[in-house]
């Protein structure tokens, strides 16, 4: 027997002592470090020791590496594709993290029903009856997904030398534990070498293996910092429990552009993938009301189209309030500071509340001239056409800046019936002839010759 180890980490940051600590030198928090026992044994491969080959790595020249064999897997999701990066890479690494009950789970098992790749989901949390029930509803006829419950690494790994399958789901990652670590599941030394196994298996297999993860109360992965570091890619799976629709984002991605992003909405039947996410960010109504306009924006390299809601109203005691949800308050008070200054418009006494439709956060200056469109159409009492829309940053002094991508986000607006898009003159188009009518705004002045 291997002499056994005892070892002080902070259950935080992953930082280990060598004796126990009221605080932390690293994160500076107070009593997160706990004890844990090391078995320092001479470890196998994953494999078994009769089967294992060690390959040396010789230095190439970076001219002669091929990287033809880098072939992506088609996962039968567009959504899941595009913030991957156009499919998921042979031998990579991916972990998703996400708040508890948000649809981790059936994210990845929906996905293992729909491939036509032979795919093995390994459980540490819920039994194959349990996991059966919920693929009825998504998807009652699969017959390359094959379920696995089981937590200990020796034993997942002789399942899948038997069965040799083209992609692993692990749910999750802080439920399994290895011989070679004393330590319970769900500790920074047991992550910590199950996370190493496993990208072992899958660089030297070429097989992509899927890691689901938990989060703390932070909202940060649970578990040492570096795991975040040894994985390829590291996904985000957002929203609300309370409501339906869910955001997938990179916060790091080895393969691809972390600036993309996936909408879903949560159904009985599983997850939807959401195509077009305007129609969530807009509200379908009879009638025009005063105090709304569509924004066009970015996120990441996706265009969307938003709904700006604004209500100004005379403050009734007196301090009037700034209230935003979705927006910059600050960027809200500056807005506003502009449209006094600027357009002559006496706010300072008046309430003002603004609101991004669909529960969403836009930090993009390009929905400043949206912002300031619906202001004045609450203010004025004028409803805006139904088929505006607004992209264009707004200076201190009143002047409609050029945003980037102006291409794309017309284009968008084209697409989706809108008839008029307000944007800066200074922007530069090039050649591109649009459907839609452009109109140019030198000054925030211009615009509200148009609406008032």
């Amino acid at each position: 027997m291997a002499k056994v180890k005892t070892t002080f980490y902070c259950q935080n940051c992953g930082t280990s002592y060598a004796k126990w600590q009221g605080q932390c030198n690293s994160c500076k928090q107070w009593n997160t470090i706990v004890e844990e026992v090391i078995q320092k044994a001479d470890k196998n491969d994953w494999r078994s020791a009769s089967t294992s080959t060690k390959r040396a790595s010789k230095p190439l020249l970076i001219n002669e590496i091929d990287t033809s064999q880098e072939a992506r897997l088609d996962l039968k999701d567009d959504e899941f594709n595009r913030v991957l990066g156009s499919g998921l890479v042979k031998g990579s690494v991916t972990l998703l993290g996400g708040e508890p009950g948000i649809g981790k789970s059936t994210l990845l098992l929906q996905i293992a029903l729909y491939l036509k790749y032979k795919t093995l989901y390994v459980s540490g949390e819920e039994s194959q009856k349990q996991i059966k029930m919920r693929a009825e509803r998504i998807n009652p006829k699969s017959s390359n997904c094959y379920i696995l419950t089981e937590t200990k690494t020796q034993n997942i790994f002789k399942q899948v030398e038997a069965l040799q399958p083209e992609i692993i789901v692990i749910d999750s990652i802080q439920t399994l534990h290895s011989d070679y670590i004393e330590s319970s599941a769900g500790s920074i030394s047991q992550i910590k070498e199950c996370t190493t196994e496993l990208i072992k298996f899958a660089k030297e297999t070429a097989t992509p293996v899927m890691l689901i993860g938990h989060i703390t109360k932070d909202g940060h992965i649970a578990g040492p910092k570096i795991l975040e570091h040894m994985v390829d890619t590291v996904l985000q799976f957002e929203g609300d429990r309370n409501h339906v629709f869910r955001i997938l984002r990179a916060h790091k991605n080895r393969f691809g552009s972390t600036n993309e992003l996936g909408i879903y909405e949560m159904q009985g039947s599983g997850l939807r993938q959401v195509t077009n996410p305007s129609e969530i960010l807009i509200s379908q109504k009879d009638v025009d009301l005063s105090g709304n306009a569509i924004a066009a924006t970015l996120e990441g390299m996706r265009p969307l189209m938003i709904e700006v809601q604004a209500l100004v109203s005379t403050a009734v005691y007196g301090t009037p309030q700034r209230s935003a949800t979705g927006f910059n308050a600050k960027r809200l008070n500056m807005l506003l500071a502009v449209l006094e200054k600027r357009a002559g418009f006496r706010l300072g006494a008046k309430d003002v509340f603004l609101n991004i439709t669909g529960g969403i956060t836009v930090d993009d200056p390009a929905i400043d001239l949206a912002v300031v469109a619906a202001i004045l159409s609450s203010n004025e009492d004028i409803a805006l056409p139904s088929d505006y829309c607004f992209a264009g940053e707004v200076g201190l002094s009143g002047e409609i800046r050029p945003v980037q991508r102006i291409e794309q986000r017309i284009m968008e607006a084209e697409k989706l019936g809108f008839s008029v898009i307000f944007v800066s003159k200074h922007n530069k188009f090039g050649t591109h002839s649009f459907g839609i009518k452009v109109q140019l705004l030198s000054k925030i002045e211009d615009l509200v010759e148009f609406i008032v």
